[in-house]
């Protein structure tokens, strides 16, 4: 039988579609969403995933601009780039494209974005509203993996869920958000004691631990739904997940590939994010 195989390409195309709608909608009212990135130096995998945004801004109708300084920026030279786009009434959503260089603190850099303006969901500000359940802007790949399980009709309440890695940007907000949606949840991390017991419990597996295919399908229950956040380079170059998916495919009841998977939901979230963002500023007018 095999399990069904949850499309992030396909339900990014028609959330796209959506959004698209919302932002002509707020462009008849005078107000085009924009997005201002800031890509520091050329990393490779940061100047691809910018490249995806800026395509997904292309298909939705949101303004947006990427400033690319050299990797040699100062600290104080960023936080004033930040401000600048802070103060700037046509940029409703900032992104700093992570990881940066070493000589620059990312927290510093983080604090510095209008937690109004920000879409990614990683200042303090927006992750103590999501904890506390109020109305913020949550974080893009979390987000993504709700509105994944949700288009399915997956049920969460109830379910034991277990999110396999802690990272402040997947593990911990995908967690909370599972528990939001009234799922117990376990978290699991490198200094998890016998982890297969845990994971082998869970209704709802989320793998983001950044090992290629460190997830098999003895590692979980039959029908379980399996989330794969990972993105993993092979020898050969080809993107891996953190799952072996060929394998736990035949066990579980829905998976996500990866590519095609939960990537393009990311990218389509910070959409989201920045149309909510537009929407508030014209209600606020």
């Amino acid at each position: 039988m095999g399990a069904e195989v949850i499309s992030g390409k396909e339900l990014a195309q028609a959330t796209r579609q959506s959004l698209k709608e919302r932002t002509e909608e707020l462009v008849s009212q005078g107000i085009t969403p924009g997005l201002g990135v800031i890509l520091v130096g050329n990393d490779p995998a940061s100047a691809s995933y910018v490249r995806g945004k800026e395509k997904a801004c292309l298909e939705t109708g949101i303004h947006s601009e990427v400033d690319r300084p050299d990797e040699s920026i100062t600290e104080e030279e960023l936080l004033g780039k930040i401000d600048t786009l802070n103060n700037r009434e046509d940029i409703h959503g900032i992104l700093v494209q992570l990881p940066l260089p070493s000589h620059i603190d990312e927290q510093k850099v983080i604090m510095a974005i209008d937690p109004s303006k920000d879409v990614d969901g990683f200042h303090p500000y927006n992750t103590g509203k999501m904890l506390t359940g109020d109305d913020g802007f949550l974080p893009c790949t979390p987000f993504g993996i709700i509105h994944m399980l949700k288009s399915r009709n997956i049920p969460i309440e109830g379910r034991h869920a277990v999110v396999v890695g802690r990272s402040n940007i997947v593990g911990k907000p995908a967690g909370m958000l599972l528990l939001k949606e009234n799922a117990t949840v376990t978290f699991c991390h490198s200094r998890t004691k016998d982890m297969r017991s845990h994971t082998k419990q869970a209704d709802i597996l989320i793998a983001a631990v950044g090992k290629e295919k460190f997830i098999s399908a003895d590692d979980i229950k039959a029908g379980a739904v399996v989330v794969d956040v990972g993105v993993n380079r092979t020898s050969d170059g080809k993107l891996a997940g953190d799952v072996d998916f060929e394998s736990v495919k035949e066990k579980a009841s829905f998976i996500t590939p990866v590519p095609g998977g939960v990537g393009p939901m990311t990218i389509t979230m910070l959409m989201y994010n920045t149309v909510i963002s537009a929407e508030k500023r014209l209600h606020a007018t």
